[in-house]
């Protein structure tokens, strides 16, 4: 019997934000387009907006037999692989400290690739909850809206360390 796998794709919308941003570029260049650097400026900056939302319009973890593995997409310009065996411990949590007081709205603590001042790097769509994920060197929160069965999956794999 071979061991269970999981797959999982999260969208969320905050993409379109930065389309809307790479769109208001394009049009103020378009507008300043007799000035000599600026217009040039403001479509490199376009572009960058434009293929960053394109590469954070989901989030996928998967399985990838001895490692997990995270990426953005459809444009895969950021991944993450974690080892199983480098994992010491496993646990729900949530993506900003607003989370933990029921304030959900708050979009900005939780989407994205930083350090959280909550300790740990965060990758993330939306805030919410996450798997925080302790690793030997660091911490990692996975920001997903499939939390309870990604933080038992890896449990699962292992073996069900909690935290020291």
């Amino acid at each position: 019997m071979s061991e269970p796998s999981y797959h999982h794709t999260q969208k969320a919308p905050w993409f379109l934000l930065l389309f809307g941003f790479a769109a208001l570029f394009f049009t103020v260049a378009w507008v300043t387009r007799d000035e000599p650097v600026l217009p040039a400026i403001l479509l490199v900056s376009g572009l960058l907006m434009a293929m960053l939302g394109y590469s954070m319009q989901h989030l996928t973890v998967s399985d990838e037999e001895d490692r997990l593995a995270i990426s953005f997409g459809p444009l895969p310009l950021f991944r993450k692989r974690i080892r199983y065996d480098d994992i010491i411990g496993v646990e729900i949590g949530h993506t900003t400290l607003l989370d933990r007081w029921g304030i959900q709205w708050f979009p900005w603590g939780g989407w994205g690739i930083h350090w959280s001042p909550w300790g740990g790097w965060l990758w993330s769509l939306s805030a919410g909850k996450c798997v925080v994920i302790r690793r030997r060197r660091c911490v990692i929160k996975v920001g997903t809206d499939d939390a309870e069965r990604l933080a038992e999956f890896l449990k699962g794999r292992t073996g069900g360390q909690a935290w020291p």
